[in-house]
């Protein structure tokens, strides 16, 4: 543990014991009351009215007492964690009561009229587990995406980084960091006088390349991770009264937006959260794209719409079928060109679309007389369906999703992949010093390309919460044994 962190553990035991409610707030079967500190043992013994503690990590059914009146509030069971085994890595201790708000208060009296306690801020109760050592901050992050968790992958993920998967991969990399800075250490302060290899800068060299090559795959991800627990953003785009808003209402299956045959309907950027395959997905519909030079309203409308597009993950495009499909002879070229009639992209872009992140919509089949077929090879890019009979949304809907689970990958496959702006933060930052620690070599200023391998130490050590320089110092006195 490093100083500053060992200072921050003093003073947490210095701010007394904490009690709150854990389990969801407003009526319930259950509720759970969590107290953890120095006097959580002093609370069980004066709530449970007696002299010894229960046996540690068991269940027991006793009746709860009031410590000032003694009048009896609720028989629950009682779960007694001394430490360090415990989610705090305190002493701590759960109340199982009955989930009524009078059982509640009644108990919060009765641990508020105990000196010494005092009721937990948000995230405390976490935030103790990290200064103790039980969590790093990658697995409390994995922890508070956990909890909040809305869609089955999102849950895979959050639990894959709680169970510490991410922070073993960022800790191999720092244990690697570390043994290269001892080594070079070493190197600067006892190479004139003891038996220091000769090719130890050789060594360190070639394991801050393997090591530069692996963050650089890592943060070669597509930002799989990161979208994962934020959403994929897809954007519906199209002409007016394409059947923008009747597609992002059989999505959400409820009327999020206003339809009508009126021109302009959608004025703003309308936005609804859905699970789609598992995959959290913000749906945003969009005001059809036109020229629209009188009306102020919908022109600012008009470039909301076209910017949310340029910045969405997936490009849903809808067309009218019954007006449009004659023109469309190469779907490539269509896409293209279609982007550039609504404005999303410049007539002077040359950039090839990626179709993998567009689904080109045909509407309103319904009212085809002829059939449309599709060709092999365009079925992963486009789909037919009508908004009115609902026909192809099953094929759309398998579409987006694969197409989702290619942005997203399978979060418990291969390596875990970042989950936060800050991690990449910190890992580009890393490179950095990296790459500024080859320089110096070349230049052969060992002492300047030491200090950039403490800074790209840092840099993983401020994702993971592990920042010390003792644990240099001690490898170097076991791998080299200086002085014996």
């Amino acid at each position: 543990m490093s100083y500053s962190r060992k200072q921050s553990t003093h003073s947490l035991i210095n701010r007394g014991t904490i009690y709150s409610l854990s389990s969801g707030h407003g009526k319930c079967g259950v509720a759970v009351i969590r107290v953890s500190g120095p006097q959580a043992s002093d609370a069980v013994k004066k709530v449970i009215n007696r002299d010894s503690l229960p046996a540690p990590r068991k269940s027991h059914l006793m009746k709860f007492y009031h410590p000032v009146s003694f009048e009896a509030i609720d028989k629950g069971l009682l779960l007694w964690f001394p430490c360090p085994k415990s989610f705090t890595g305190e002493d701590c201790a759960e109340f199982q009561v009955h989930g009524g708000s009078a059982v509640t208060t009644a108990m919060y009296d009765a641990l508020g009229s105990i000196p010494g306690l005092r009721t937990a801020e948000a995230g405390e109760f976490t935030k103790r587990a990290f200064m103790n050592n039980k969590l790093d901050l990658t697995e409390v992050e994995g922890l508070a995406d956990l909890i909040h968790a809305e869609t089955e992958i999102q849950r895979k993920q959050a639990l894959r980084q709680m169970d510490g998967d991410l922070s073993q991969l960022y800790m191999s990399w720092r244990q690697i960091l570390v043994k290269c800075a001892a080594n070079i250490e070493a190197y600067i302060d006892f190479g004139e006088d003891e038996n220091i290899e000769d090719d130890v800068i050789q060594t360190v060299n070639e394991e801050i390349k393997k090591l530069y090559v692996k963050i650089e795959n890592h943060l070669k991800d597509n930002r799989k991770g990161e979208r994962l627990r934020s959403g994929v953003h897809v954007v519906i785009i199209g002409q007016p009264n394409v059947g923008k808003s009747s597609l992002l209402n059989l999505l959400c299956r409820r009327p999020a937006a206003i339809v009508s045959p009126i021109a302009g309907t959608t004025r703003d950027i309308i936005e609804s959260a859905v699970n789609i395959g598992g995959y959290p997905v913000l749906l945003s519909d969009t005001a059809g794209l036109h020229q629209a030079d009188d009306d102020i309203i919908e022109v600012e409308g008009i470039r909301r719409a076209i910017k949310r597009a340029q910045e969405a993950d997936i490009k849903v495009i809808v067309v009218d079928s019954t007006k449009l499909l004659s023109k469309m002879s190469n779907t490539q070229d269509f896409i293209s060109k279609h982007l550039k009639e609504l404005g999303i992209t410049t007539e002077s872009s040359n950039d090839e679309i990626d179709l993998s992140e567009v689904i080109l919509v045909l509407n309103k089949i319904d009212l085809l007389k002829n059939n449309i077929d599709i060709k092999s090879r365009d079925l992963k890019t486009i789909a037919k369906l009508s908004c009115v009979t609902q026909d192809g949304i099953d094929d759309f809907l398998a579409l987006l999703t694969e197409k989702i689970k290619n942005l997203c990958g399978n979060p418990l496959a291969g390596n875990p992949s970042l989950t936060q702006t800050r991690h990449r933060t910190h890992l580009h930052n890393c490179i950095y010093h990296l790459n500024q620690y080859k320089q110096y070599i070349e230049l052969e200023d060992v002492v300047l390309a030491a200090h950039q391998l403490h800074l790209a130490l840092r840099e993983i050590g401020k994702i993971t919460g592990k920042i010390s320089s003792e644990e240099i110092l001690d490898v170097v006195f076991r791998d080299f044994c200086i002085g014996k």
